[in-house]
């Protein structure tokens, strides 16, 4: 993957919005305003991350996940030090345990479900890093490691605590090595679009949730009680996760009629995502069922056809899915009438 900034499931301009908060929004309104400035230049910061691409080829990959967590104690220094190893037992902290047991969810997910052995296909070890920052208010994969902020305790907890968040930032690793994405634009939202199906079907998968009992929304309780929103996004609703006087409102658009151009956040990715993320819900929820072995494996065969390039825009991808969709149930089949039914729906395809 070629990056000029990190993937974080943060979107800078919520980062923004707390950095701006005045002085009274919240009892520690200071702090937290500091914090969320520092991690936003963290965020921005030129990052230049090795390109993985294409999966090393080996012979007999480990099939077990091969974990490391390791503790940055504050600062922005990685990757700290190793606190548990694979196979080691609970440490008490819990964003050290959280990080590792979400790191195993994320595996079983990628190889129970599509056989792939860790995120590059060969067995990749999966390392993380906790306790980064002071406050940090973020979660991101920064090309092989996962690092995690432990908020700044009003408006953001620790990382951690969402498996959905862990699955979308170790799901940027796996788009790194299949389709690598062009993190702009609308292949960009679609980088993060992809981040949120899959880390939505992590944690459904880990729940053993249906497409219709799933909450569908994306880093539910990393919000405090001080905010006014449940998550992050909604892929149910995008433009409802939140309503703050002081965050203001989500704007993520559900349909094409929203589609927002800027030239801020790498041209909207993590505004933008809303609408193909809209399309999943919707064809995973007609589809019905689990939806990793609906829409969710539909997308899977997309991302690695290739017709899937790094500059896809929206109708491109569109167009791949219901190939797939075509080519794995069938042409006609109510899957592919599904696929088809959502994209125009949310107004990619007409």
């Amino acid at each position: 993957m070629t990056a000029d900034q990190l993937r974080s499931v943060v979107p800078p301009y919520l980062l923004r919005a707390i950095a701006d908060a005045p002085s009274d929004a919240f009892p520690r309104a200071t702090p937290a305003a500091r914090t969320a400035l520092a991690t936003l230049d963290l965020v921005q910061a030129p990052k230049h991350e090795p390109r993985l691409g294409v999966a090393p080829s080996v012979t007999t990959p480990d099939r077990s996940p091969q974990r490391s967590i390791s503790d940055a104690h504050g600062t922005t220094t990685l990757p700290g030090d190793l606190v548990r190893a694979e196979g080691a037992p609970d440490t008490g902290d819990a964003a050290v345990d959280e990080a590792y047991a979400g790191l195993g969810a994320t595996h079983a997910f990628w190889l129970d479900v599509f056989g792939r052995v860790s995120i590059d296909g060969a067995g990749l070890p999966l390392d993380a890093s906790v306790h980064y920052g002071q406050d940090y208010d973020n979660a991101y994969w920064d090309g092989s490691r996962m690092v995690f902020g432990d908020g700044d305790g009003e408006v953001f907890n620790r990382f951690t605590i969402a498996l959905d968040v862990i699955g979308h930032e170790l799901t940027h690793g796996v788009t790194q090595y299949t389709a690598d994405l062009t993190y702009q634009g609308q292949s960009g939202a679609l980088n993060e679009s992809i981040s949120d199906v899959f880390g939505s079907l992590v944690a459904q998968y880990t729940a053993g949730q249906t497409a219709d009992q799933a909450t569908w929304l994306i880093g539910e309780g990393l919000f405090t009680p001080a905010v006014h929103g449940v998550a992050l996004r909604s892929m149910r609703a995008p433009g409802t996760a939140y309503d703050d006087p002081v965050l203001g409102k989500d704007p993520q658009p559900g349909t094409m009629a929203g589609y927002v151009e800027t030239t801020e956040d790498s041209g909207g990715v993590h505004t933008n995502s809303g609408i193909p993320n809209h399309a999943f819900f919707l064809a995973a929820t007609t589809i019905g069922g689990n939806a990793w072995q609906g829409a969710g494996a539909v997308w899977w065969d997309a991302l690695t056809s290739s017709a899937v390039t790094a500059s896809i825009d929206f109708a491109g991808f569109a167009t791949a899915t219901v190939d797939a969709a075509d080519a794995r149930f069938g042409a006609g089949s109510t899957q592919s009438a599904a696929v088809s039914g959502a994209w125009r729906t949310v107004g990619v395809l007409s």
